[in-house]
């Protein structure tokens, strides 16, 4: 899609965006939460999510007339279930772009095999590109930034090294996670401290778009400053989010649970999207614009 090719002596191409309107027009999303929005809820609509996978329907359907958009992403489900549950009723919405973010949730559990995630996800891969939509895969995140996942760093590089083989192999475009600097900090982050908050989904579209090509005027935000803590505080903090977020989440893995479970898509048929989801604040508040 660039039509930007860099000269010998660029370490990085700079950006261009496309001169026309971009081509697709029927958009249609598969994963877990990351896709589904989730830390990016919609004011007034208890229970609706936005998230990064909205943000870029919304500058792509504003830019032609007939695009339309479904997202079958489920917080919480691993691999296996977004393969047996979302890649065939994703073929049959006849979608000419799919974004296709999968295996996070295997990655970061104990245990998790970045390997024999890559074999489901490329069975998932020859399946989506084979009626030539546009397939955009996620590497995952640097976690070194994060004291809760740094232990898994070097699992998730290896998950990032076969993304980029399968896509090299079936000709995918890859939406580069691990280069998105700007995200690798807590204040992107919902409370949860897993996933992206507003600011955070509203950065992982601008890079969509760039990776894309799409022209856009979405800006990039400015958290606010962190608030200066004592270290009382801050371990009152832990404990807080150790209470409300990871002992559930352990008793999920225990009980073979999981926060999707009765949860189904949030928009499983392609439609129209309106510019900005109601009740939504375009500019991504908390922060302001850098």
């Amino acid at each position: 899609m660039r039509n930007n090719e860099p000269t010998p002596d660029d370490h990085r191409s700079p950006y261009i965006p496309n001169d026309s309107p971009h081509p697709w027009r029927r958009m249609v999303s598969l994963g877990d939460s990351f896709t589904e929005g989730i830390g990016d809820p919609i004011p007034g609509t208890p229970g609706a999510h936005r998230g990064w996978a909205d943000r870029v329907a919304e500058v792509l359907g504003s830019q032609v007339d007939d695009f339309a958009y479904a997202n079958l992403a489920v917080r919480g489900k691993l691999i296996g279930q977004i393969v047996a549950d979302q890649v065939e009723p994703a073929i049959a919405l006849n979608p000419d772009l799919i974004t296709f973010s999968a295996g996070g949730n295997d990655v970061i559990r104990p245990g998790g095999d970045p390997d024999a995630v890559a074999a489901l996800f490329e069975d998932a891969v020859v399946r989506l590109s084979s009626r030539g939509a546009t397939l955009v895969v996620f590497t995952g995140i640097d976690t070194n930034f994060t004291p809760v996942f740094r232990g898994i760093r070097g699992r998730v590089a290896i998950y990032n090294e076969n993304i980029r083989a399968i896509a090299e192999r079936y000709d995918c475009v890859v939406a580069d996670q691990w280069a998105l600097k700007e995200v690798q900090d807590m204040r992107f982050f919902d409370d949860d401290r897993l996933h992206l908050n507003a600011l955070g989904h509203h950065e992982m579209a601008r890079m969509v778009l760039r990776t894309l090509n799409v022209p856009n005027d979405l800006q990039p935000m400015q958290p606010d400053p962190l608030p200066s803590l004592t270290w009382r505080e801050a371990r009152a903090n832990d404990i807080v989010w150790a209470r409300q977020h990871l002992v559930p989440w352990v008793l999920r893995r225990v009980r073979h649970q999981s926060s999707g479970d009765h949860i189904t898509a949030k928009r499983p048929e392609p439609l129209p999207i309106e510019t900005v989801a109601p009740g939504a604040d375009r500019d991504a508040r908390p922060g302001s614009p850098a």
